[in-house]
């Protein structure tokens, strides 16, 4: 864990609403934001420029003579945090390829102990992995050198893999970007940004008397704006703080701990009905497009302008939709919130995420709710409240986490929501007897 006392999070900003005139000025600079982004990705994302990624200047200096920025009008403060941001991703992008070839190479029992050497050697130095991809010569590593290997094979391995894992990067995303300080400033209540038209500034009036000078992520709504702005905030230390705790994540129950307590129990109660709720909704929905798919075929113009008038708006279905979503993030949060003050913990012990099972056949009902699943956001918000409270988080592997009986050690069956092991008898829940494992096997190591 970090043992800076500050930490950045993300605080917002809203602004009135806007004139249509100002909603459109900022829907063109994020599609322009967009196409740069694109072409970034189109440019430098092959495996030519992996080990030309860093430093960032050498891609700016490039694409500023270009001529795409004159083509599209973009003002400097947004074309070159678009390149920026998409040099960014393209390395996070060749982070997850060399991540998932590394575990090839874990996983691959034809390999050598001298074969993994050169391997995960090659993939940590950009500039002889370059060369490998590119059939170029390079200098053999240092910590590769006198290692018994066939060079060639292990080579044509690591192209194959790269070919396999490495894909092209693509947004899509036209209702956001982000504008540096020198491209904004305050007045009479009002945030001024750069406009295409030199020595000109487009007024978005806010909601708040707040000012920053940082950069700033705008993110285009309805008829106003979001001002997405990292602040840094110190970093909380309780001394009382003294216990341990280990917790299983369920989808039902949101946090169980190994000692019974639980938090977050009404959390199925709120997802599950609306995950019903738009099921029904998408089937109306799908109907509908059939019906109108059919009208079209016939030639039927009246039907056909009757559905596109009433039937096919989302606003209606997203505005829905957005607000029982953030509904369940507040409830995630406050339940967070009271468990660190109720437990006063010093220490969290969870188990890692575990990869969906692609080879099993799961109903349809299962789907939706694994897609509307709030996991990922809740390890998100423990992750951030632990570090915002001084709280060490531990994660552990979940092997032997489920089925195991916390009683005897013997293998149970998993009924419903229970647990039951006909060796000692033991009748609980799922996740009160997974939390117990998760203690034993932390405290076994």
């Amino acid at each position: 864990m970090s043992t800076d006392n500050t930490m950045t999070k993300t605080v917002w900003q809203y602004s009135e609403p806007l004139p249509e005139e100002t909603m459109a000025f900022l829907r063109g600079i994020a599609a322009d934001y967009c196409k740069v982004k694109n072409f970034v990705y189109g440019r430098y994302s092959g495996i030519k420029n992996l080990n030309n990624l860093t430093p960032v200047y050498n891609i700016l200096n490039e694409m500023r003579g270009c001529g795409l920025r004159e083509q599209l009008n973009l003002p400097v403060v947004y074309y070159e945090l678009a390149i920026a941001d998409a040099v960014t991703n393209i390395k996070s992008n060749w982070g997850n390829v060399k991540n998932r070839i590394g575990d090839c190479i874990t996983t691959n029992e034809n390999l050598s102990d001298d074969d993994r050497i050169y391997l995960r050697t090659v993939l940590k130095l950009n500039s002889v992995y370059t060369a490998v991809l590119n059939h170029q010569d390079y200098e053999m590593p240092r910590k590769a050198d006198g290692l018994d290997i066939d060079v060639k094979r292990l080579n044509n391995l690591l192209c194959r893999l790269t070919r396999r894992y490495l894909t092209q990067p693509r947004s899509d995303c036209m209702d956001s970007f982000r504008i540096s300080p020198n491209g904004y400033s305050y007045k009479d209540g009002m945030m001024r940004i750069v406009c295409r038209v030199p020595r000109k500034r487009v007024s978005i009036p806010l909601k708040d008397n707040r000012t920053f000078d940082r950069q700033i992520q705008i993110r285009i709504r309805q008829n106003n704006v979001a001002l997405a702005v990292p602040v840094e905030s110190k970093v909380k230390v309780h001394t009382d703080h003294t216990s341990t705790i280990f917790i299983y994540i369920g989808r039902q129950d949101m946090f169980t701990l190994s000692d019974g307590q639980i938090y977050g129990a009404a959390l199925e109660e709120l997802t599950d009905p609306e995950t019903d709720r738009l099921a029904r909704k998408n089937r109306e929905r799908h109907k509908m497009y059939t019906v109108y798919a059919q009208s079209a075929e016939d030639g039927d113009t009246k039907k056909i302008q009757n559905i596109e008038a009433n039937n096919f708006g989302k606003l209606k279905y997203d505005r829905q939709k957005e607000k029982e979503r953030e509904k369940t993030k507040t409830y995630i949060n406050s339940e967070i919130n009271r468990m660190i003050s109720v437990e006063k913990p010093a220490k969290i012990v969870i188990t890692r995420p575990v990869t969906r099972n692609k080879t099993k056949i799961y109903a349809r009902s299962a789907n939706r709710k694994m897609t509307r699943s709030f996991h990922g956001y809740i390890r998100e918000r423990l992750i951030y409240k632990c570090r915002l409270h001084s709280i060490e988080l531990v994660e552990i592997s979940s092997k032997h986490t489920g089925q195991k009986c916390s009683a005897c050690g013997g293998e149970g069956e998993r009924l419903g929501k229970m647990f039951v092991c006909e060796g000692c008898g033991l009748n609980t829940t799922i996740a009160l007897n997974s939390a117990r494992n998760i203690q034993q096997k932390y405290l076994a190591k």
